[in-house]
């Protein structure tokens, strides 16, 4: 099992090379993590986008970018698809965000000529490295779907379960947050995480062990679930967390950033294949993490 991202780089860099392909390249963040992962010889990047910008930034950062290979298409959405493109016909196995917006990546995604769908929703799953935690932490979803029902609640966790399953967690534990461990109707979030464990119980999510509902002190404190009486079998050794709306995602998601110091790697599961997508604002190393977390889903496939 992968328990850091140190781990996820060493089993990245121990399968064979595969291609991916970057949606508007031109950003110093993006090429600084293509180039290190290209170094490390995770992949074999195809670079979509303007060329001229490509050729500044690289110049600018001394990254040799001989070895990659460049598709010139300046406009934004015409290099999303055409990045997608490349994963659909199988000349690429996955494919990342550059610097254009998540919204022109998914539309290209989603398109029903050159896309990716597949059977599932869409959904973002974060990863994230907690030093105060004793393995990473599958966040979903944080990152697209606003306000999920519970049919698109059961699709998240499979998505998040393949990421897992990547990663070495053969029996994910799924802690369905809520602000109370007791079901109340007022709380749909409540209701709802007791349905998912009722599905968990019937062997719908395989070996992976959902429950709720759980507040956040007791999906990750064993101390907490018992002074509060609550036997759960995810209390302190939750693997993935799933939030109730995108607000409580997005908030969890940045305080482990910003205040617990937390390394991060994200992905966009539910297609034919991962799509790295992060934010615009994270770093290169971040980037990084996310193209290693990528490759490793991508082999998997």
């Amino acid at each position: 099992m992968i328990t850091n991202f140190e781990q996820l780089i060493q089993k990245a860099k121990m399968q064979d090379t595969i291609k991916l392909a970057v949606a508007a390249a031109q950003d110093e963040e993006v090429l600084m993590a293509v180039d290190e992962a290209y170094r490390l010889g995770i992949v074999q990047p195809i670079l979509v986008g303007d060329a001229v910008a490509i050729g500044e930034i690289a110049g600018r950062l001394k990254i040799d970018i001989t070895g990659f290979k460049i598709i010139d298409v300046p406009d934004f959405k015409e290099a999303a698809r055409q990045a997608v493109s490349l994963v659909s016909s199988g000349s690429a196995q996955f494919v990342m965000k550059g610097i254009l917006g998540t919204a022109d990546l998914l539309k290209a995604v989603l398109d029903k000529e050159i896309g990716l769908r597949d059977k599932n929703l869409l959904s973002h799953v974060m990863v994230y490295q907690v030093p105060a935690y004793h393995k990473l932490i599958f966040l979903t979803d944080g990152g697209m779907n606003i306000a999920p029902s519970l049919e698109d609640k059961k699709q998240i966790i499979e998505n998040a379960i393949e990421v897992c399953r990547a990663m070495g967690v053969d029996r994910p534990k799924v802690a369905a947050l809520t602000a109370v461990e007791k079901i109340n109707d007022k709380m749909q979030a409540t209701v709802d995480a007791a349905k998912l464990k009722e599905m968990s119980e019937k062997g719908e999510f395989g070996s992976a062990i959902v429950d709720g509902p759980l507040s956040f002190d007791l999906a990750f404190s064993k101390e907490a679930a018992q002074h509060k009486g609550i036997d759960s079998p995810a209390a302190g050794e939750t693997d993935v967390l799933l939030v109730p709306a995108i607000e409580v995602g997005n908030g969890i998601g940045k305080c482990m950033t910003y205040f617990a110091n937390a390394d991060s790697a994200g992905v966009v599961m539910g297609a034919k294949a991962p799509i790295v997508l992060v934010s615009r604002a994270d770093t290169h190393q971040a980037k990084l993490y996310s193209i290693a977390l990528g490759s490793v889903i991508a082999k998997e496939k």
